[in-house]
C-alpha cells in the first residue's frame, strides 16, 4: 500500500534524518569557504572573522566555543562505546591508541626529514600531528550505513585520541604562556563533576553549568578549549540499563545529551 503523501516526510525532513547530511553540510561549507577565500570577496571575508561579537572574535567563537561542543559530543560517543559497546574491552581500545599514535608520529617525523635544516621551519613540527576530526568523521558519515559501526567507532576513537594528543603537544612547545591560576580552577571544577558523578546525581543541568565555567577557565588557561568538551564529557554519567533503566532508576544522562 502506498504512503499518503500527507504522511510522507518532507525532502528537508529526509536530509536532517539522514546520517550523510552532516558530511554534506561540512564538505559544502569548506567549498563554499574556498572559493570565496579566494575571491573578490576575500577581504571581507576574513574580516567578517576577525569581527568581534561579546569577548571573542567570530573565528574563536568557532573554533574555541562550537568546536568544543563538538569535542563534547565526539566525548560522549567515545565514552557510550567504551562502557558499553566496541570499545568495551581492552583489546578493543589498543588498536585505536596504537594508530593514533602513529598518525602523530610519521607526519611529524616526515615534516622532521623534509625541513631538518631549516632553523625556524623545523620548530612546527609538531603543526601535522592533528588530524582534522570534523572532516575524518564528515567524509566518514557521506558512506551512511555502509560503513559498519565498528569502523566509524574506531575511526572516531582514533580521530580523537590523535586530535587530543596534537593538542596536548601544542599547548606543551607552542603555548607562551599557561596561566596556572586557570588550570588550578579547571582542575577543581573538573573535580567538582566528578564528585557529581560519583554521588549519583543524573541532572543535566548542573554538569553543563558548570561545563561552561570549565571552558571559560580553560580557554583563560592557554590551553585549547576544546579540551575542556572532552574533559565535561568524561564526567557525565552512563549506566548499562537494565530493562531501559539505569541503577539510578532514571535514563542514563549521557544518552539524551548525546541525542
Amino acid at each position: 500500500m502506498a504512503t499518503p503523501l500527507h504522511t510522507r516526510p518532507s525532502a528537508f525532513r529526509r536530509f536532517v534524518d539522514s546520517e550523510a547530511s552532516g558530511g554534506i553540510v561540512l564538505m559544502a561549507a569548506a567549498a563554499l569557504a574556498l572559493i570565496v577565500a579566494n575571491s573578490p570577496l576575500a577581504e571581507t571575508y576574513f574580516s567578517a572573522l576577525k569581527t568581534y561579537v561579546g569577548p571573542l572574535s567570530v573565528s574563536h567563537w568557532i573554533n574555541d566555543a562550537l568546536m568544543a561542543v563538538f569535542f563534547l559530543l565526539v566525548g560522549l560517543e567515545i565514552k557510550r562505546e567504551v562502557v558499553d559497546g566496541q570499545l568495551s574491552t581492552w583489546s578493543r581500545r589498543v588498536l585505536p591508541g596504537i594508530c593514533a599514535a602513529g598518525g602523530m608520529v610519521v607526519p611529524a617525523l616526515i615534516f622532521a626529514s623534509l625541513n631538518w635544516d631549516n632553523g625556524e621551519v623545523i620548530r612546527g613540527w609538531a603543526i601535522p600531528t592533528a588530524t582534522d576530526i570534523a572532516f575524518a568523521l564528515g567524509v566518514l558519515s557521506l558512506f551512511g550505513n555502509r560503513v559498519p559501526a565498528s569502523m566509524k567507532v574506531f575511526l572516531t576513537a582514533l580521530a580523537i585520541i590523535d586530535d587530543l594528543g596534537a593538542v596536548i603537544l601544542i599547548a606543551i612547545f607552542y603555548t607562551g604562556e599557561l596561566q596556572m591560576w586557570a588550570l588550578l580552577g579547571a582542575g577543581a571544577v573538573l573535580a567538582i563533576l566528578y564528585g557529581l558523578n560519583r554521588a549519583g546525581v543524573t541532572r543535566l543541568l548542573p554538569y553543563l553549568a558548570l561545563g561552561v565555567v570549565l571552558w571559560v577557565l580553560v580557554l583563560m588557561s592557554g590551553v585549547h578549549a576544546t579540551v575542556a568538551g572532552v574533559a565535561l564529557a568524561l564526567t557525565i554519567p552512563i549506566v548499562r540499563p537494565v530493562g531501559g533503566a539505569s541503577e539510578y532508576g532514571v535514563y542514563s544522562p549521557l544518552h539524551p545529551l548525546e541525542h
